[in-house]
């Protein structure tokens, strides 16, 4: 019998009435969280909700205005982080927090290493990490390698080992899956769901509504800081979820399509680079939406990058507007009016220290420039017009986009493109991290390009969007095109069979149509 089928447990966590302020803003305003013994318990509200202060006052990061936290029905005022890894509760973050110097075994093992009296035993404990890495997730690396020579998504399923190796009595999940494939998102749910029938309290964050329905057992919303609702997700649909959370109407979550779409705007043929892809044939017409889609391998993330000058192909040819176009740097794809919106973009798409407005800016200063001056009062015109545009949420032109929630650091990084006025737009994993409310309003901005007859060429592991936004839709498959499917040819299942290799490659449907 599962946990889910069992009569309610005892509550093992308790947050009642928190509330915290940071000057004048109320990030908390009352928000309360029951969790009980073996279940899993999600967590869900757009990005500004409340959620990651919560998280942090139960980390005893921040340190609660009002409210109280029970362990097993004993009141605290506030937890400190010794208390919190005394009391068993074990975090689980988006970020990866593991010292890329270390090595696999001594990032596990950090701070509990495994000895032979007073000597580091590194024997063993490289072989118990190598046996614990096969347990939980039938993942084969070598100890010895090096943190910061991994995958994210390596990276992300180490963090989530060195959890477990202490045995926690409660595990809270932090967005666990915005680095994983599909694959890995399933055993990440199966090894949930063991844990949750072994006795722990899980508490499980996503911007994920299909994660939540499927795993969790009961789901908390939070809204402006307080909790609105606690509802069953496998009996309250994900749209009334995702109404609770925003306190609207989400509307059409995707754009109608464009008018038919224009002349090509990109062409490629036979492009190849080494042994990350061959042979690709690619088209995107203006007012097109093409999507691209594959593992992690596959290709199609250096595909996007070659495109955008970061890796320049061996072979190949590719053109814009129909003329030639040899790709060697991104400064030259940004004078040639290509735009990449990167996955990782607090590192690579905004600069968090500078302002939405010197963000908004920065690839477009000429425009705004006059006998090598900056005009202020012009750039601020245009960031003014794009935060109306766009609907970011800031306290204004001058606030820092580290102050600002995920969707909306997201809606700075596109902004940028906008003022520089691209043409072809590469997104790469668009809606990674960020809510509901705030993918709806870049599927819709998304669309506006679309209209005005931009291009975009997204890739993306989100297969629902992909089929949602694309004209078409290629597959990567060991660095070749497996196949490509027109609007309503494929589904997810169809999708990822083909990614996969689970079905052959679909020969005869990737050759794109271009003119000599």
């Amino acid at each position: 019998m599962s946990a889910a089928e069992t009569p309610p447990q005892a509550v093992v966590l308790e947050l009642r009435g928190i509330v915290k302020r940071f000057g004048a803003t109320r990030a908390l305003d009352g928000a309360s969280l029951r969790v009980r013994r073996g279940s899993v318990h999600g967590l869900v509200g757009e990005n500004g909700a409340g959620k990651s202060t919560l998280i942090k006052v139960l980390a005893g990061i921040h340190r609660p205005d009002a409210g109280s936290l029970l362990v097993d029905g004993r009141a605290h005022a506030h937890f400190d982080p010794r208390q919190v890894e005394r009391l068993g509760i074990r975090f689980i973050h988006q970020e990866r927090l593991l010292p890329a110097g270390f090595t696999v075994d001594e990032a596990l093992f950090f701070g509990q290493e495994r000895r032979l009296g007073p000597w580091l035993d590194r024997r063993a404990q490289r072989r118990e990490a190598e046996r614990l890495l096969e347990h939980w997730f039938g993942l084969r690396l070598p100890a010895g390698a090096l943190v910061g020579e991994l995958s994210s998504a390596e990276q992300q399923v180490l963090q989530i080992v060195r959890a477990l190796i202490v045995k926690p009595r409660v595990l809270v999940f932090d967005e666990p899956s915005v680095a994983l494939v599909r694959s890995e998102v399933e055993r990440l749910l199966c090894i949930v769901r063991r844990l949750r029938d072994e006795g722990l309290a899980i508490v499980y964050i996503s911007h994920y509504l299909q994660e939540i329905e499927a795993l969790c057992d009961r789901v908390t919303v939070l809204r402006n800081g307080r909790d609105v609702a606690e509802v069953d997700p496998r009996a309250t649909s994900p749209e009334r979820i995702a109404r609770l959370m925003v306190n609207r109407e989400v509307g059409e979550l995707y754009p109608k399509s464009a008018p038919a779409p224009g002349a090509p705007l990109l062409e490629v043929r036979g492009l190849g680079r080494g042994r990350a892809y061959r042979d690709i044939d690619l088209r995107v017409r203006r007012g097109e939406v093409v999507g691209l889609t594959g593992l992690v391998g596959s290709g199609a993330k250096e595909l996007l990058k070659s495109l955008f000058g970061l890796a320049p192909p061996d072979t190949g040819e590719v053109r814009l507007d129909g003329r030639p176009l040899a790709l060697r740097t991104p400064r030259q794809a940004v004078a040639e009016g290509i735009a990449l919106l990167p996955e990782e973009r607090r590192r690579q798409g905004v600069a968090l220290d500078l302002s939405v407005q010197e963000n908004v800016t920065l690839a477009a200063l000429p425009r705004f420039s006059r006998f090598g001056l900056l005009s202020r009062r012009a750039e601020r015109r245009e960031t003014l017009g794009l935060i109306e545009r766009l609907r970011i949420k800031s306290a204004g032109p001058q606030a820092t986009v580290r102050q600002l929630s995920g969707g909306n650091q997201q809606k700075v990084a596109l902004a940028k493109w906008f003022a520089r006025r691209s043409s072809l737009y590469l997104l790469d994993e668009p809606s990674v991290g960020i809510d509901i409310g705030a993918k709806a309003e870049i599927y819709r901005l998304i669309g506006e390009l679309a209209r005005e007859g931009a291009g975009v060429l997204i890739l993306s592991s989100d297969l629902p969007e992909l089929l949602g936004l694309c004209e078409r839709i290629h597959v990567m498959h060991r660095g070749r095109i497996a196949a490509r499917f027109e609007a309503g040819e494929a589904d997810s299942d169809k999708l990822l069979a083909v990614a996969t290799g689970a079905v052959a490659q679909q020969e005869t449907s990737v050759h794109e149509s271009i003119p000599g």
